[in-house]
Formats: C-alpha cells, structure tokens, sequence
C-alpha cells in the first residue's frame, strides 16, 4: 500500500516537512477537532518538556515543536515563513543594539542584561517608528 507521506521530500526544511505531513494526515480525517484542542496538545508539550529528564528533552522538544506547526497549519499559517520573519525580527533588533551600544562607546557583552534589555526596547521602539 502506497503512503500518504511517501512522497513529501525528506529534504524540506524541518518545519516546513512537518506541516507538509500533518497537512496530509488530515486530509483523511486524522486531526484535531478545532484549535483549542492544538492549543491544549502545545501546552501538555510544554508541561512535558518542563518535566522531562535531561534524556528526554530532545524528543519533548520535537514534540513541541511539532504541536506548534499544527497551531500554525491551524491557523492558515506557514510556520517556515513565520520563523524566518521572527528570526530576521530577532536579527535586525539585535544588529541595532549593536549599533546603538557602538554609538555610546559600549561594548554590547560589557553591559547588563537589564541594559541590554533596555537597548531592546530602544531597537524595538525604533523599529516601529520606522515602520510605514
């Protein structure tokens, strides 16, 4: 018997590959009900991970992670697409407070993570004014 999952490319990214499977899983009826059932799967996979023996945490992980493309699959969205947007977020913040710790003669390891906290609210309040 031929699988459903047989020809979703090992190659794809691993997020992307997961929602490509779940996707095809549910097309013949194995999902959830509604979302509030993924959302509970995302917070029982986070009690887990919480709980887990050092042992285990690679596996409760992957099950977080992969309870999270469900929400995202859930949600109409893509979850490879919206990391990537976080992690560029994450990056262009981080890239100003390089610049803003440079511009005042710090180094940005020197400081305090309350004031590197501090530089990120600054980078994010400047993100945002630039914002159109």
């Amino acid at each position: 018997a031929h699988s459903l999952l047989a020809n979703v490319p090992a190659a794809l990214p691993a997020l992307a590959r997961a929602q490509a499977i779940q996707e095809r899983a549910a097309r013949v009826g194995f999902d959830w009900r509604d979302v509030a059932g993924v959302i509970a799967k995302v917070r029982e996979e986070i009690t887990e991970l919480q709980g887990a023996a050092a042992e285990e945490r690679f596996a409760e992980l992957g099950d977080l992670l992969f309870a999270l493309v469900n929400l995202a699959r859930w949600l109409g969205l893509d979850a490879e697409a919206a990391l990537r947007a976080a992690t560029a977020r994450f990056a262009a913040r981080f890239q100003e407070m390089e610049r803003l710790a440079a511009a005042r003669g710090v180094e940005l390891g020197d400081l305090s993570l309350a004031a590197q906290d501090a530089l990120w609210e600054e980078a994010k309040r400047r993100e945002r004014a630039d914002a159109p």
